[in-house]
């Protein structure tokens, strides 16, 4: 075990040698992760603040070990029929819709926002923005393609998302997942359609300390299960960055256990699984 002294000179370590900012983050949350790499190095914490001050690249090896980069196609797929149902139809009326993914991890929700734009007709009008912290990660979300073990497991998450409507059961509704993926169990391949690769733009950033990584308005931001992993302060600073992002009545989609509390809730009209920008 170590001091919660000891985990302050580690945060100033990360921050100064590579300008990553880890003071908002959960102390519980941060702490478990920081434990895990100690044991992976087999090192103490002292030992990891003076190797990340030495060594650039084993710095940003650690950061990608801390941060979390769980996802999946279609996650929490009542999530997804909200923004099929109640929300890209709205954007019909736009010439251009711009939607941005923070913190995209290896891109299993990009690919779920592009085929559900394509299914809406709203494909080529849309502009996808995505970012994430670790470019590993990137480089993997660019290619599309993905372990089909790791995957397989959550593709029943594709019918629920796309095939059911919960607003009217008894509509029915055929999309074979042939239609976007290209799938090889024998090779472990799942790779997404090539219409569907290069739609999105992709860029390292960090959410913590840079501003809007694309410097435009936004009608839907896609912030999902990264939050959670936040202090309540830094949580309110990124939901004050996010609503000056979007655009007028633009959607904030969080994890489906993330939620606005606080003042900052008076800034956004919960609407089931989404908040909608309110205009101040």
């Amino acid at each position: 075990m170590f001091e919660e002294e000891d985990i302050n000179r580690l945060i100033k370590a990360f921050y100064d040698c590579g300008g990553y900012d880890f003071s908002g983050y959960s102390l519980k949350s941060f702490m478990r992760r920081v434990e895990k790499v100690l044991f992976d190095y087999k090192m103490d914490i002292y030992a990891l603040i003076n190797a990340i001050k030495i060594d650039n690249n084993f710095l940003e090896q650690v950061v990608k070990d801390i941060t979390v980069n769980t996802t999946e196609i279609f996650r929490d797929p009542a999530a997804w029929q909200v923004l099929k149902y109640r929300v890209l139809p709205r954007m019909h009326a736009k010439k251009e819709i711009n939607i941005w993914h923070a913190g995209c991890s290896i891109g299993m929700e990009v690919y779920s926002m592009e085929i559900l734009l394509y299914e809406a007709g709203l494909f080529d009008r849309a502009n996808i923005y995505a970012t994430d912290v670790n470019a590993d990660v990137l480089e993997v979300a660019k290619q599309g393609v993905f372990s089909y073990r790791s995957a397989s497991e959550y593709l029943s998450n594709y019918n629920k998302a796309l095939c059911f409507n919960p607003y009217d059961t008894e509509e029915r509704i055929s999309i074979p997942i042939e239609k976007y993926m290209d799938i090889n169990p024998q090779k472990d391949s799942l790779k997404m359609k090539p219409f569907l690769v290069g739609k999105a733009k992709f860029k390292k950033h960090n959410l913590v300390c840079h501003a809007n990584p694309f410097g435009i308005k936004y009608d839907i931001i896609l912030c999902r299960n990264v939050l959670i992993y936040f202090n309540q302060q830094l949580q309110n600073k990124m939901f004050m960055e996010f609503w000056k992002y979007l655009g007028e009545e633009g959607i904030l989609m969080l994890g489906i256990h993330e939620s606005i509390l606080g003042p900052m809730a008076s800034k956004f009209e919960k609407k089931g699984l989404v908040y909608q920008k309110k205009l101040i």
